[in-house]
């Protein structure tokens, strides 16, 4: 009995370790590859594994992604969650145990209604449950699609790609890859291994096609201010003004910028509670033809609280005055950090789920686009930029940058603001505009409208980024249609593949 036990544990063990090394594939290490070597590995683990087994396989795949990928959660629930070790490695394990659902949920489809070892399994079936599993996990609950492995290949002739069906067209290519190696290694079918050769010779071929045009008569000068602000401190009562000081002194020494960029809630405090400092911030940014975006937090009649971005100076909406309707709101909010799931009875249990500022309301899917000094920015506070169709769709003809404010302060010197600028970078990349991301202490940095970082300062530092923009005109073919073509693809394949699943 013990020696089949064993034996049916070394798939498993060996799909953790698999699934492990595919974060290396993303930022800050970038070896691209890896995530279609990956999944490869995955599907040949997977070959001739009853329905059970595949299950277990998938998820320990998953576990093994995510135990690494998201290591960067820990930093924040064991820096500001307030409960003993047990407790955070447990919610830890918690979370990473969820992820590793879909991934379990892909392998066990795939063996128990596609198991044939044929080409409809590799290049119909797993290319299309796969894209099915990702979009699950960026919608249920919210959603969380963190590591769709599109995203690792921002560096790599596959990301080319993106303009044309955005990152998760990228994840089919990566699968699609993925699936061509697996077969020529079950099946010894040597030319089917070209397959990923042709792919990226195809990004190769279509990288240099330029979907939208730089504008030269539209070059805007932006300044975006890192305040580098302990989080341990920004909100004691103490350190409000010293904290809005710092970024007025730093903005003042700037005035020649045309748009001047604070990070999300740079501000400590409610916009009702500082109308004087507003008008006044305002009325400078106006005297020298320069304009203001801040985050700040605000509060509505009905006593709603939201997670907000505020412009002022030269821009469309006159003299200040306090309306949070001109406001852009955050719509996609990071649950436990900005609400709680059933918080009735979550919030009882432990300081980690009554942490500050946790109780915000949702901004509108669709918002207008920031107007700043006559230059339209689509916005997207922290956690929202990696809504691939949530961006897209707030991005207009008349857009000309994309905006993300953050504060990865949660997450100290983790990979995760690392990985975070990437997605960034595939946003630039999908619509084909400059991305200025603008944070407390890092990653600060804005891209060209092919998510290449043009201008950078370093992590951890008060530091002031200047850089020269320039908008771009016409739309991307992933702006215009979106994803439902490859949605269609997706439900296709799946008909045909039940069709042809026992043909060889």
């Amino acid at each position: 009995m013990t020696k089949p036990f064993i034996h049916r544990l070394l798939r498993p063990l060996a799909a953790v370790f698999v699934g492990a090394i595919t974060t290396l594939a993303f930022a800050p290490y970038s070896f691209w590859p890896i995530a279609i070597l990956s999944p490869a590995i995955l599907l040949i683990l997977l070959h001739k594994q009853s329905t059970k087994s595949a299950l277990w396989t998938g998820y320990a795949w998953g576990f093994g992604q995510f135990a690494t990928g998201i290591s960067w959660v820990y930093v924040s629930i064991d820096g500001f969650g307030g409960m003993p070790l047990a407790a955070n490695l447990f919610l830890m394990g918690l979370l990473i145990g969820y992820l590793a659902i879909y991934t379990g949920l892909f392998a066990w489809a795939l063996n128990r209604f596609f198991p044939n070892n044929n080409l409809t399994r590799f290049f119909l079936s797993a290319p299309a449950l796969w894209l099915v599993t990702d979009w699950l996990r960026g919608w249920v609950m919210t959603g969380f699609p963190w590591l769709w492995l599109g995203y690792s290949q921002i560096e790599s002739p596959l990301g080319s790609f993106a303009p044309i069906g955005g990152v998760e067209l990228i994840t089919l290519a990566v699968i699609v890859s993925a699936s061509a190696l697996a077969y020529t290694a079950i099946n010894r079918a040597w030319s089917v291994g070209l397959i990923p050769v042709v792919l990226l010779s195809a990004g190769f071929g279509i990288r240099n096609i330029d979907w939208v045009t730089p504008n030269p008569d539209k070059t805007t000068s932006v300044v975006l201010i890192q305040g580098n602000v302990d989080q341990d401190l920004k909100w004691l009562p103490s350190q409000r003004w010293p904290t809005m000081m710092k970024y007025t002194d730093m903005s003042r020494d700037n005035w020649g910028a045309d748009i001047i960029i604070w990070p999300e809630a740079a501000i400590p405090a409610f916009e009702v509670e500082i109308p004087s400092f507003l008008r006044n911030l305002d009325s400078a940014a106006k005297m020298n033809n320069s304009s203001i975006i801040t985050g700040v937090l605000n509060q509505s009649e009905d006593k709603k609280y939201y997670n907000s971005i505020l412009s002022l100076g030269v821009n469309p909406y006159g003299e200040y005055s306090y309306d949070p309707s001109e406001r852009y709101h955050k719509h996609h909010l990071l649950p436990f950090g900005e609400f709680v799931p059933f918080e009735d009875i979550l919030r009882p249990l432990a300081p980690f789920f009554n942490l500050p500022m946790s109780s915000f309301s949702r901004g509108d899917f669709i918002q207008p686009n920031i107007v700043a000094n006559g230059r339209h920015l689509a916005p997207a506070l922290c956690y929202e930029i990696i809504f691939n169709d949530q961006v897209r769709q707030n991005v207009t003809e008349e857009t000309d940058f994309i905006l993300t404010l953050s504060n990865d302060a949660w997450f100290g010197s983790s990979i995760g603001p690392l990985q975070h600028m990437e997605i960034a970078q595939m946003r630039a990349l999908e619509l084909g505009k400059p991305v200025i991301r603008s944070t407390n202490n890092g990653v600060t940095a804005v891209t060209d409208h092919k998510g290449k970082i043009v201008e950078q300062v370093p992590q951890f530092e008060t530091a002031v980024l200047k850089a020269e923009l320039i908008s771009t005109d016409g739309q991307t073919p992933y702006r215009i249609v979106g994803t439902w073509p490859l949605y269609v693809w997706v439900l296709l394949s799946l008909v045909i593949g039940w069709r042809l699943r026992e043909k060889s």
